[in-house]
């Protein structure tokens, strides 16, 4: 993981759950660490110190990635913080359960919002920093980019356009920026309280016998971060199997 040394990490909806796990990854193993959140400052603020008792120099932002001039701003105090990006990691998202005809116009926007025009926006205003440092950019998808979750239609359609934004920023963007794609299927990242039952249920349903651990996703984003340059437009499905079913 040398590669990390001295190389700049912005991601997204860092403060908790999987985020943070990626965010303290990165950080042990060299890398300065920008990351954003919205609404969760106290967990922002403790994320913060953890990752800087670790040594490595971090920023927390905040910022409303649905507000196109809100991206700009956030980025631009990251670079002028660390004076460089190396590499960027859309991790924010939103995952809303809801029959389909339940959906409101609103949730689908915001869905979309979060899940595809935040990346964009992000990997847009990063392009000349990347392209100068020769860097990447990692999305987080889902395994519902690929399945038709019925009462995640809002989910599944935002991720699958996401699955195909890393595919087409791949080709745009060779050969200064490596784009890849990790695909999570069920994690338990702390946030088993808001959905009773289902990682059992799923854990059931999964050839490796268990949900996944946050830890399981993180070695996917190393394994990208630190990759050879040459893997570009891929995504990596780390579901336990479960997409085979």
């Amino acid at each position: 993981m040398s590669d990390l040394k001295g190389k700049t990490v912005l991601i997204t909806g860092a403060a908790r759950r999987l985020g943070k796990a990626i965010a303290l990854a990165l950080a042990k193993n060299g890398a300065n660490v920008a990351f954003t959140y919205h609404l969760s400052a106290a967990e922002a603020k403790h994320t913060l110190a953890e990752i800087q008792r670790q040594g490595a120099s971090a920023l927390a932002l905040q910022c409303d990635l649905r507000d196109e001039k809100s991206v700009q701003r956030t980025i631009d105090q990251a670079q002028q913080h660390f004076g460089r990006i190396d590499l960027l990691i859309n991790n924010a998202g939103v995952f809303q359960t809801a029959k389909l005809e339940e959906i409101t116009a609103e949730q689908w926007d915001e869905a979309f919002g979060v899940n595809v025009r935040a990346p964009f926006l992000f990997s847009k205003y990063c392009i000349p920093s990347l392209r100068q440092n020769r860097g990447r950019i990692i999305n987080l998808g889902s395994l519902g980019a690929a399945k038709p979750w019925t009462t995640h239609a809002h989910y599944c359609a935002s991720k699958a356009a996401l699955h195909m934004l890393t595919e087409v920023m791949a080709k745009a963007l060779a050969p200064e920026i490596a784009v890849n794609c990790v695909a999570p299927g069920m994690i338990d990242a702390g946030g088993a309280d808001r959905y009773p039952d289902l990682l059992q249920r799923v854990a059931a349903q999964t050839p490796m016998g268990r949900a996944g651990s946050p830890q399981d996703v993180v070695s996917g984003v190393m394994y990208f971060a630190t990759a050879p340059h040459f893997i570009t437009g891929q995504v990596l499905m780390v579901d336990g199997g479960l997409g085979l079913r």
